[in-house]
């Protein structure tokens, strides 16, 4: 079955949100991608829609009046995400269509998403790794919008493609080299010392997390936040770039305030050091000087990927084992367009990440989830 053509020209189009993908890319992976997220998704059957009309009174002849059929994307079968929002494709693309729509020169089919408008509150300042501030600066979506606009930038990012937002008409292009962490769900449980060996396996170096010592402690880094006054804008801002302007803007102004809540965090603090709780998970680093560490952390789940809820070994919660890289600079990791010197940290602790999941994969078998949740075919890795 041939895809209908894409009418960029379409009025309405350049209101709603557009997965842009290259070519090579099947309905059934996007499908797959969507039941990872949204486990009822299904596909409908495309529904006509009534054209349009426009004129002063009910057209009977050209003498008498005018009727005008604005272009119009034609119908394609609909994928349901949810109870509001559907996304419809493939549609084809041309080059021109491209051009029009701000979309890569690499996209070939286009999904077209037709969901609710559900804004809440500009966004706060930080880290924008998927660029969504940049692309909802009067109010970010919440709700159902929010769920299925993040999704529509996990599918981009899993299949090499790009998002249109409607109504700013911003592209996001999400890197597919960003989100490099993975995660191991599986049925059995390692012990510290079983998953150290395991992990040493491919990098001998690697150590069990201790917790640190109370006396350790000392307060929040010299110069954080509001003591960073004075410190030279091309050095590293402690606690984060931004830290101290979002401060200034956002936090408590009462310095009284500040200190009765200074006073109640530190009581916090030093009853949770004085009678710890029964540690429910460890970790095992793996120190990679500049390049930054990598951490793999062992927790009991409840909530798995939707395409795991029937296996029968998931009934009970699953073990999971999370490989996940920390840089130098963990602000970073939330940055759309990071630095030369992270990305080339990145691409140097991204096969290790890759290498420890597969030792483990060996180990105790299970499935390979990404960030974004979608499962990852260890032949992949």
């Amino acid at each position: 079955m041939t895809s209908p053509r894409l009418v960029a020209a379409d009025p309405q189009l350049r209101n709603r949100h557009l997965l842009a993908l290259p070519d090579g890319i099947g309905a059934d992976e996007v499908e797959t991608l969507a039941l990872s997220r949204f486990g009822t998704a299904r596909w409908e059957e495309a529904e006509e829609e009534a054209p349009q009309t426009r004129g002063i009174m009910r057209p009977v002849t050209a003498a008498f009046g005018i009727r005008a059929v604005s272009p119009t994307t034609p119908t394609a079968p609909a994928l349901r995400l949810a109870r509001l929002s559907r996304l419809r494709g493939p549609y084809l693309v041309e080059a021109e269509d491209c051009v029009s729509l701000g979309l890569p020169p690499s996209t070939a089919v286009v999904y077209d998403l037709d969901c609710p408008r559900e804004r809440g509150r500009p966004p706060y300042p930080g880290g924008d790794r998927d660029g969504l501030k940049r692309a909802f600066p009067d109010g970010m979506p919440v709700r159902e919008e929010e769920r299925v606009v993040q999704w529509l930038v996990a599918a981009a990012r899993r299949l090499g493609g790009a998002v249109r937002i409607g109504g700013s008409g911003a592209i996001l292009t999400p890197d597919i080299d960003a989100a490099i962490d993975l995660t191991l769900l599986a049925n059995r449980w390692l012990e510290p010392e079983e998953a150290l060996a395991v992990v040493q396996s491919v990098v001998s170096r690697a150590r069990l997390s201790e917790a640190a010592p109370s006396s350790s402690w000392t307060g929040p880094m010299p110069g954080a936040g509001r003591a960073g006054d004075g410190v030279p804008a091309f050095l590293p801002e402690a606690g984060g770039r931004g830290l101290r302007a979002a401060l200034e803007r956002s936090g408590v102004s009462d310095e009284a305030e500040r200190a009765r809540l200074y006073a109640e965090a530190a009581a916090y603090d030093e009853l949770m050091l004085a009678a710890p709780p029964t540690p429910e998970s460890y970790g095992v680093l793996v120190d990679l000087a500049v390049d930054g560490t990598i951490s793999v952390e062992a927790s009991f789940e409840t909530e798995v990927p939707p395409l795991m809820r029937a296996l029968p070994w998931t009934a009970n919660g699953v073990v999971a084992y999370r490989v996940h890289w920390e840089p130098l600079l963990v602000e970073e990791l939330e940055a759309e367009k990071p630095s030369f010197e992270h990305r080339v940290a990145r691409g140097r602790a991204s096969p290790q990440v890759q290498a420890v999941t597969r030792a483990l994969h060996a180990e105790l078998g299970g499935e390979i989830a990404d960030e974004a949740d979608f499962l990852v075919d260890p032949a992949d890795l």
